[in-house]
């Protein structure tokens, strides 16, 4: 029957039909481009157009032809499904394998009789303009496709004969179901006819029973209505006629639209090679069927979509070219759901004058989005435009303790919601919670969460509306004790999880987690949740003055510092409304900490100072004592290193008297640190060798590891340098055995540094490419940027400067971003000495006048004159004799000012060199 040619001849002319008929005489044009130019006459590129012959030869030029007609379909807006280029040279390949025996390529059977005429078509019409789910268009036309459909070509086994395409209502189903129909009916894969039924299982009308579907088709396939049976015999009927048209050879495919459970259309069910083609809002999991979910749209393929909607008859409306940063934040706000996007498209359709931002705006207001999103009117189907509507007809098809689920679940704080925090929300078992989430997951109102197993997300859309109705029944549904429930269960459990972060303060943890490992997975899965749930959380529940202390060492060890900045200034407040100020002065604390890990020392400053003072009033002499040693650590940071000695010397008194060996432990660690940071480092190494040898008797593994990387600092400062690689090596290993990776990073930067002293260059390029792995993980772009800096010396030393100008520039705009503008300018420095190596001097004086305008606003003055005597002599190299000269004079009258003779008359020097080479007055 020359089926694998009629497949060939099908594909290519759906294809040249959707690229809109280009001419022939530009398809030739095609062949004449190719190098070497392929010659391909208008008759032969007919013969393949019309069905007549198979392509024997020219396999680029066919290739060429095919992704040409896909480009120009899709230029177009089409619809059409692109096809990759090896399902098309599967198809030739198996057309013309069937061909070899005919002559000339062509079919045998061309004197034979004409086949049957093509079967009934019931389809609804296809949508102009149809726009995205290119995706999801191509994988439902592989799976409906005669020869098996199951994505990898041609020869594939035969598929499954029922599709199911699911999504919440909405989402665009019957569109793309009826899309992909007339897709397969210009295909000509179901010659025995395409038909469709809308069994209306989401409707205020009776649902349709299979057997009037039967009927329906039954007369459709061209029964009289005097040869109908009766009720109970029509199904028989279909069945008989479904397969009388597979021994024929006559396949059918039947859109079942808006079916709610299998029971509707068992009996409906064609067997292969027939196809059936089922959208429904419920996943319908018990139908042995492959499966297409759809979800919302893409935000590009949402902004088409509101464009064709507006372009809609032609009209010349430009609005979300023009306007498309406001369309997208439309789409966004429809939560790119295909129906409410033609709704508002609707409503500007209306009023053409109207600016896209004032219709976003409009909808901005989460109280009356929904109400806004409704228009006077039906779309293409009868039903009404608006998506509360839609979602309703969903809602009073779940049972009661369903729809209590709902509104509770739209309470929920945060993106998503695990089964156990909803089991704790809506005040039951475990598996029973489990049963409901998954009832309401089978109807597309829930959505499993892509974060993980076990967790479940709601479109905004349909929260809004769940929101809605929890709130008119908030008094039956339990709503405030409810939410009170899962606040509870979140705090609890944070506590549990910090208990097992750190051991070494002997906090009892409970069995919620079985190990530290099990409760840092859960606070990564829950951070979004629990961040949401404190800040949502009255002021008189615990969450609310609470999370952020049960979360703090959680946010330092995962560098997640924005979120311990929100928590712990929140829970500040409420707590100095409620006249709480010893609990008050731990959120700050908290705060305070937060700014130094984010580099904002002065503020930090102000909040520690402030606390301590607060602490002072109410007597709390150990916490006042924790809190210098945290300003004196800011201080240090600052380079104000007397005032930091002086703190931590009272922070160390205070500790001597409360007895707490634990922290002077601490302190001594941190006064070492800053002499090794005030150029100190000889005085140095004993203290922190004692604290090393005090935290690792305590088993503190992470104290220990901190304590090693400063005393690593203090050994290279000495040029001490097997000593040095070896406490950071065994910094490294502490900090790994207490899973502080963020401290992991710093370490593994400062060994790398030792390495490239020692000259070690292999272990040093591993090590610093590890730092720059670990701190990346971690989000500590500072101590990538520290790592990448290591790493560009090296590869300077190796003559790499390629590679060292590329670590340079990236190190330098990471320490701009994190607001450390002197090494930023050190990495401007050592970039420009790596472009002047290399010859790049234009480049050079770029990076350098960047460099200077750093060294100013930082008040650098000696850096200042370094770079405007660098910049100086990288003038004059290029000629710039007056700029140069210009440059070099600035740079005397700063070294002047510093008092620096050496450096001023080195710059005169060449000064007077640019001027006399630019025959200058002197």
């Amino acid at each position: 029957m020359a089926e694998r040619a009629r497949r060939f001849w099908a594909e290519l002319a759906t294809v040249y039909e959707s690229a809109g008929r280009p001419t022939l005489e530009r398809l030739v044009q095609l062949g004449e481009q190719r190098n070497p130019p392929v010659k391909i006459g208008v008759s032969t590129l007919s013969d393949w157009l019309n069905g007549r012959t198979v392509p024997d030869r020219n396999d680029r030029y066919v290739m060429a032809l095919v992704h040409f007609l896909q480009q120009e379909a899709a230029g177009v807006g089409s619809g059409y499904a692109r096809r990759p280029e090896g399902w098309w040279q599967q198809l030739l390949a198996a057309a013309r394998q069937e061909r070899n025996t005919t002559r000339g390529g062509r079919p045998a059977t061309r004197a034979a009789s004409p086949g049957p005429p093509p079967g009934p078509v019931t389809l609804p019409p296809d949508l102009a303009g149809f726009t995205g789910r290119a995706a999801e268009l191509a994988e439902i036309l592989d799976l409906l496709e005669p020869d098996g459909g199951s994505g990898g070509g041609p020869g594939d086994a035969a598929a499954a004969a029922v599709v199911v395409s699911a999504g919440m209502g909405g989402v665009g189903k019957t569109a793309l179901a009826v899309h992909a129909a007339h897709q397969a009916r210009v295909r000509g894969w179901f010659p025995g006819g395409i038909l469709f039924a809308d069994l209306r299982g989401y409707s205020n009308a009776p649902q349709v029973e299979a057997g009037a579907v039967a009927d329906r088709f039954l007369r459709a396939l061209g029964v009289k209505t005097k040869d109908l049976p009766g009720t109970d015999e029509k199904l028989d009927a279909w069945r008989i006629h479904l397969d009388t048209r597979a021994a024929q050879g006559r396949p059918l495919l039947v859109i079942l639209d808006n079916v709610r459970e299998p029971g509707q259309i068992d009996a409906l069910l064609p067997a292969a090679p027939h196809r059936a083609l089922v959208t429904s809002r419920h996943t319908l999991s018990s139908l042995p069927a492959r499966r297409v979910d759809l979800s919302p749209m893409s935000p590009a393929d949402a902004v088409d979509l509101l464009d064709r909607t507006l372009r809609a008859g032609g009209t010349d409306d430009a609005r979300v070219i023009a306007q498309h940063d406001d369309a997208l934040r439309l789409a966004r706000l429809c939560g790119r759901l295909p129906l409410a996007l033609k709704i508002i498209g609707a409503l500007l359709r209306d009023e053409p004058d109207r600016r896209l931002a004032d219709q976003a705006d409009e909808l901005r207001d989460a109280r009356t989005r929904l109400d806004r999103l409704a228009y006077d009117g039906d779309d293409d189907e009868g039903r009404p435009l608006a998506l509360r509507a839609s979602l309703e007809l969903s809602y009073q098809h779940l049972t009661e303790p369903q729809q209590r689920a709902l509104r509770l679940l739209a309470a929920a704080p945060g993106p998503d919601v695990s089964t156990a925090a909803a089991a704790a929300l809506l005040g039951e078992s475990a598996t029973h919670a489990r049963r409901l989430l998954a009832g309401l997951a089978r109807t597309h109102l829930l959505e499993p969460a892509t974060a993980g197993p076990e967790r479940w997300a709601m479109h905004d859309l349909v929260r809004l509306f769940a929101d809605d109705l929890g709130q008119r029944e908030a008094p039956a549904d339990g709503r405030e004790p409810a939410v009170s429930r899962l606040l509870h269960h979140y705090l609890t459990t944070a506590q549990d999880a910090d208990a097992h972060l750190w051991p070494e303060q002997n906090t009892p943890a409970s069995g919620t987690f079985a190990d530290r490992d099990q409760a840092l997975a859960w606070l990564d899965a829950e951070r979004s949740n629990l961040v949401a749930a404190a800040l949502a959380a009255p002021a008189h529940h615990p969450a609310a003055t609470s999370l952020d202390q049960a979360l703090a060492m959680y946010f330092t060890h995962s560098g997640h510092f924005a979120d311990s900045i929100r928590l712990s200034s929140a829970a500040a407040a409420v707590l100095r409304e409620a006249g709480d100020r010893r609990r008050e002065g731990s959120a700050l604390n908290t705060l305070g900490t937060a700014l130094t890990h984010v580099r904002d020392f002065e503020q930090a400053v102000d909040i520690f100072t402030e606390v301590i003072g607060l602490y002072r009033d109410v007597g709390d002499r150990r916490a006042e004592a924790m809190t210098l040693g945290n300003l004196g650590g800011a201080l240090m940071r600052l380079e104000r290193f007397p005032e930091a000695a002086e703190t931590f010397h009272r922070a160390g008194a205070l500790f001597r008297e409360t007895g707490d060996l634990y922290s002077q432990a601490q302190v001594m660690g941190n006064m070492a640190a800053l002499l090794v940071d005030a150029g100190k480092p000889e005085h140095a190494v004993q203290t922190l060798t004692e604290v090393v040898a005090v935290f690792r008797k305590m088993g503190d593994r992470r104290s220990e590891g901190t304590a090693l990387g400063n005393l690593g600092r203090a050994l290279l400062e000495l040029g001490r340098l097997d000593e040095a690689v070896t406490a950071y090596t065994d910094a490294v290993a502490a900090c790994r055995h207490a899973g502080e990776r963020r401290t992991e990073g710093t370490t593994l930067y400062n060994l790398g540094a030792a390495l490239v002293v020692s000259d070690r260059p292999e272990e040093a390029a591993g090590t610093l490419t590890d730092a720059i792995t670990v701190c990346r993980g971690t989000g500590d772009r500072h101590g990538e940027a520290m790592a990448l800096s290591n790493l560009g010396l090296l590869r300077n030393q190796e003559r790499r400067f390629a590679d060292a100008a590329d670590h340079f520039t990236t190190a330098a705009a990471l320490f701009g971003e994190t607001g450390d503008r002197t090494r930023e300018g050190l990495m401007l420095n050592s970039l420009g000495g790596t472009l002047v190596a290399t010859g790049r001097l234009a480049d050079a004086i770029d990076v350098g006048t960047r460099e200077l305008e750093i060294c100013r606003e930082i008040g650098d003055r000696r850096g200042e004159g370094i770079v405007l005597t660098n910049l100086g002599r990288a003038l004059s190299e290029l000629g710039r004799f007056a700029e140069a000269a210009d440059h070099l004079t600035a740079a005397v009258a700063v070294f002047r000012e510093l008092g620096d003779p050496g450096r001023a008359a080195e710059a005169l020097l060449h000064a007077a060199r640019a001027r006399a080479a630019r025959g200058l007055p002197d």
